[in-house]
């Protein structure tokens, strides 16, 4: 008999995106076992298999005019680890990591640097981000957050972009004080068990030469004018006046050997001596304000993770300035609908999960740096039941409404690119890790001394002054100042079940799209769609500025039909497009499944 959870199964009854279902090799006797199941599901549901490499893969497609040109996606079925990235080398680099006996922090760090190195676009060490760590205890857990994010120069101030909005984004004066390096070096002094200078290897040896993949080549196409324009990345995306296409050679030499000092000195290597000094002299010489005291007095917040719960499962996630809180909002807005898991993906819960969408992007407008508001009430009340038992009396189940029926009180900016990435270890230590360098290439600075890619942070923080095209003023908790931290859309998040047991681990890039996606991955999961499935299926975004919902173009055209008839105005959009991208870890009894989103190209990978 085949059990009823079989994912296949499932998958047929869903009527999903394509995607493809990849299981590593394993011992004979469970070949076998897998073998047989895949007979199964094949006689049950008619699916074509081929043969990829040495895995499985079978492809589903909907129903519905799934475009053709979509990304594969593939689900890892995995029994002692797991990597969910954007990029499948360093999804492997991660595994490897756990092979040789390190844990989900050391796969955390060595997958981080991997990614900084091969998908530079995202995240790197000239940039910051957030990470949810679970550590096993006796049987029990201790989950923490570790905050690196970006902060403001000290010569920063409320005005600094009034007279030149897009300095914020472009230019030396984008970039705010990096934090990865001191956050990863922070998490693996705690929690670490393999050698700091193991996990930084396998970055220095990728940095010397790898293949261009495809969504590399994709954004170097995009970014043409600067790839040909300016010496810095010419040297490197274009080195024979020609664009890097996908298969060729690609080289950082420059940043494989700032990657060694790290390896040696730790972080200290980068905030201090040579490299600080050329990455200060190239910050400086493109207008910013970055010093050599900013680099050395740039600290790591490490706290007890923000917990909250949905449906009897534990839900720890990261503190303001990070969404987070903004997220468990949302879960306990779904909580008061007893009828929504049940009843799966009808019209009216596409509506009320729109509707608590907006509710959230109202609560996220009262979000900030906590240590720069007098009256932290404002934020603490966001993730708690009784500030949902408040809001959810607004809902409405027949329609939607105007921007100002969910009071947002001010604009604030969108936030932009980043990277994910989760893990589990054989023992059940967890890490979400969201990374970033903000805008894709980030601040477009390159320091070709140390082949840094600076990050552009500072473009996080509102500008004073200008309303937006709605009239919405910008938000005065937002506003740069020495030693602050933007506001963030991430919420690397991390769930127990009932019992204090691993279950997910989950995150994701997009800018303001992360937590309403994440969001939406969690209810896939509750309606009964694996791992993979979850993360692949249509979405929906609504942040009540501009006041429209956009959705993917795969999304059930009943469901569209539903959300008009109460009063919602749509936009389809092209799936193809870039957008918010899950990562994805799941532990369902003794087995793993790990699914990094298609619609950036990663693979996730396990063993």
């Amino acid at each position: 008999m085949t059990d009823a959870r079989d994912p296949l199964l499932q998958r047929s009854k869903e009527g999903l995106p394509l995607y493809a279902l990849e299981v590593p090799a394993k011992s004979s006797r469970s070949k076998q076992h897998g073998l047989r199941r895949f007979l199964v599901a094949l006689a049950l549901l008619c699916i074509s298999i081929i043969v990829y490499r040495k895995h499985v893969v079978s492809y589903l497609t909907r129903q519905e005019g799934l475009p053709a040109a979509r990304n594969p996606a593939y689900l890892i079925h995995a029994k002692h680890g797991a990597v969910a990235s954007e990029n499948k080398l360093c999804s492997d680099i991660g595994v490897e990591t756990l092979k040789a006996g390190g844990n989900a922090v050391d796969a955390a760090v060595s997958t981080t640097l991997c990614i900084g190195v091969a998908n530079m676009f995202s995240s790197g060490i000239g940039g910051g981000g957030f990470m949810t760590v679970r550590v096993p205890v006796n049987g029990s857990s201790e989950v923490f957050t570790v905050d690196f994010r970006e902060t403001a120069p000290a010569l920063s101030n409320k005005t600094m972009y009034a007279k030149d909005p897009l300095s914020a984004a472009f230019g030396g004066l984008a970039v705010g004080i990096p934090g990865e390096l001191r956050g990863l070096e922070e998490a693996h002094k705690r929690w670490g068990s393999l050698p700091w200078n193991d996990l930084v290897q396998p970055s220095i040896q990728l940095a010397r030469g790898w293949a261009v993949p495809a969504e590399l080549a994709r954004r170097i196409q995009m970014f043409a004018p600067m790839m040909l324009g300016k010496a810095d990345w010419s040297s490197i995306f274009a080195p024979q006046g020609q664009l890097l296409k996908e298969g060729d050679i690609i080289r950082r030499l420059n940043l494989s050997r700032t990657l060694s000092v790290i390896a040696s000195k730790g972080a200290d290597g980068f905030y201090k001596g040579e490299i600080a000094d050329s990455i200060v002299q190239k910050v400086k010489a493109t207008g910013g304000i970055l010093s050599h005291d900013d680099l050395k007095s740039y600290t790591v917040i490490v706290k007890p993770a923000l917990r909250g719960t949905y449906r009897g499962r534990k839900i720890y996630t990261t503190h303001a300035p990070t969404s987070g809180p903004v997220l468990l909002h949302m879960l306990n807005l779904a909580e008061h609908l007893d009828d929504f898991v049940e009843k799966g993906r009808t019209n009216l819960n596409v509506h009320r999960i729109v509707e608590i969408m907006k509710f959230g992007f109202a609560a996220r407008t009262r979000v900030c740096d906590p240590a720069f508001i007098q009256d932290y009430t404002s934020i603490k009340k966001i993730p708690t039941k009784e500030y949902a038992d408040q809001i959810f009396t607004n809902l409405t189940d027949d329609r939607t409404h105007t921007p100002d029926y969910y009071q947002p009180i001010f604009d604030v900016p969108e936030d932009h690119g980043t990277s994910h990435t989760s893990i589990v270890d054989k023992n059940g230590m967890a890490v979400a890790i969201t990374s970033t360098v903000n805008l894709v290439f980030g601040s477009q600075v390159m320091d070709p001394v140390t082949g840094v890619i600076l990050n552009d942070e500072m473009d996080d923080f509102s500008t004073p002054g200008i309303p937006n095209s709605f009239g919405l003023w910008p938000s005065p908790y937002n506003y740069p100042e020495p030693g602050k931290r933007p506001l963030s859309s991430t919420a690397p998040t991390i769930i127990e079940d009932a019992d204090g047991h691993f279950e997910i681990a989950i995150g994701g890039s997009g800018g303001s799209r992360i937590f309403p996606s994440i969001f939406q991955v969690l209810t896939n999961l509750d309606w009964g769609l694996d791992a993979s499935a979850a993360v692949e299926y249509g979405r929906m975004h609504d942040q009540l500025y501009p006041p429209y919902v956009d959705v993917d173009s795969v999304y059930p055209e009943k469901a569209l039909e539903g959300l008009r008839s109460r009063g919602h105005n749509i936009t389809v959009l092209d799936i193809g497009r870039i957008a918010a991208v899950i990562q994805l870890v799941k532990k369902d009894g003794e087995d793993i499944y790990a699914a990094s989103d298609s619609r950036k190209n990663g693979i996730a990978a396990g063993y």
